[in-house]
């Protein structure tokens, strides 16, 4: 059983309770940020290296060290996007990420280059999905929040398709350091702007504050919570393996590189079409439930690939599967939120999940090559199934742990959407 969403004030709020033009400029910017900040990465890195002299393992590092700094901000930065709204914190955020590349740019060594990257880990807090969803859900009414999210996760879908033959064709035309300073000026000229100018009038209402009094750290006391942290823990951290050593994994399974490159594209691809099919069969089912059983057959596919995965064929089937639920978490995280707690404190609670998630994300593919290391590829590929399997059965299990409290509803604005 789920908490029905409660039902705010929208700021500004358009025709149906929808702000198209906040929807379409965070679609923009998400997929910018995303772009540059995270997936141009992959392209920059050798030739980044090289020129520092530095180690694959020391390169990623800093990576790593902007994950971790963006989970660390999760939950404060959550509660300024109750407080305050999305509006200073993603122009600022923006502003502060140009910055950061702009220094990325410019690292000489080590140090400098991991300095910029916590300023990137500083602005991926205020620029990426989690304050996109808040703004969302402020000045969106809760039938039409669904419809809003897909629309923003659609498009930053393929903000890896876009950015990393993207930067790939900067570093070969300018070289790495030009090629940033390029991407510098694509983030400055996409972002700020949108940002500063689109995101006026979505500071929570004057209802929605009222309703702070009842804090969302409520829900720590909600065995159910801990169910959720525990199942989307585990799906980040499989999601991080099969993102990081997949590659790898296929060619040890015998395909070429250029082939076991073009399976592995079929996620960011496939990822599209499942945020697509989860959010129409939403309709009919909640969305825990989907996400349960799209999850759980992730965890099938992956426990299947080391037999079938020898055959171009058997690796395709095994992918697609996988690759469906690739990008589910993204959606499926903000509606279980609402759904279960209501919108009240809905950047905090969604703080208080992203923080392990992310940290997650940002530490299991290290432990995985450790583990590789040790035990071998296919190990490691069937501990990610089964991380994703207790995932799916986890989540499952929440439906059965309604929350011992009703959301707390604000007093309803006259300029509610219906």
């Amino acid at each position: 059983m789920s908490a029905p969403a409660t039902t705010t004030g929208l700021t500004g709020s358009g025709r149906g309770g929808m702000r198209r033009d906040v929807i379409a400029a965070l679609a923009i910017t998400t997929t910018v940020s995303y772009g540059v900040l995270y997936y141009a990465f992959s392209a920059l890195l050798e030739p980044m290296r090289q020129d520092l002299r530095i180690s694959p393992t020391t390169a990623t590092g800093a990576l790593t060290l902007a994950s971790l700094i963006s989970a660390v901000l999760a939950v404060p930065i959550g509660r300024q996007l109750d407080n305050r709204g999305g509006h200073g914190i993603m122009s600022l955020g923006s502003v502060i990420a140009c910055v950061a590349v702009l220094a990325w740019s410019q690292a000489q060594n080590t140090i400098q280059l991991y300095a910029a990257f916590v300023a990137i880990g500083i602005a991926s807090a205020m620029v990426l999905y989690p304050p996109a969803f808040a703004v969302v859900v402020a000045v969106t009414a809760p039938q039409r929040r669904t419809a809003a999210l897909l629309a923003i996760t659609l498009v930053a879908g393929f903000a890896s398709s876009i950015f990393i033959p993207l930067t790939g064709q900067l570093v070969h035309a300018l070289g790495w350091r030009r090629a940033l300073l390029v991407l510098a000026a694509v983030l400055a000229v996409m972002t700020i702007p949108l940002h500063v100018l689109a995101l006026r009038r979505t500071r929570p209402s004057t209802a929605r504050r009222e309703a702070r009094q009842a804090s969302p750290t409520r829900v720590l006391r909600d065995a159910g919570f801990w169910l959720l942290a525990v199942a989307f823990v585990l799906h980040s951290a499989a999601l991080a393996i099969i993102g990081v050593h997949l590659v790898t994994y296929l060619t040890k399974l015998g395909h070429s590189p250029t082939t076991a490159a073009t399976l592995a594209g079929l996620l960011g691809l496939l990822s599209v079409t499942g945020r697509i099919t989860v959010s129409v069969l939403r309709r009919w089912l909640p969305m825990t439930s989907i996400s349960a059983a799209v999850i759980t057959v992730q965890g099938v596919a992956l426990a299947v690939l080391p037999a079938a995965g020898h055959s171009t064929t058997g690796a395709a089937g095994c992918l697609i599967a996988f690759g469906l639920g690739f990008g589910v978490a993204s959606i499926a995280k903000p509606a279980i939120i609402l759904d279960r707690y209501g919108d009240q404190g809905y950047a905090t609670i969604a703080g208080l999940l992203g923080t392990p998630t992310m940290l997650a994300s940002a530490t299991a593919p290290l432990a995985a090559a450790a583990l590789a290391t040790t035990l071998g590829y296919t190990p490691l590929i069937l501990s990610a199934a089964t991380a994703c399997t207790l995932a799916g059965l986890t989540l499952a299990a929440t439906r059965f742990l309604p929350p011992r409290f009703t959301p707390v509803s604000p007093r309803r604005s006259r300029s509610c959407a219906p």
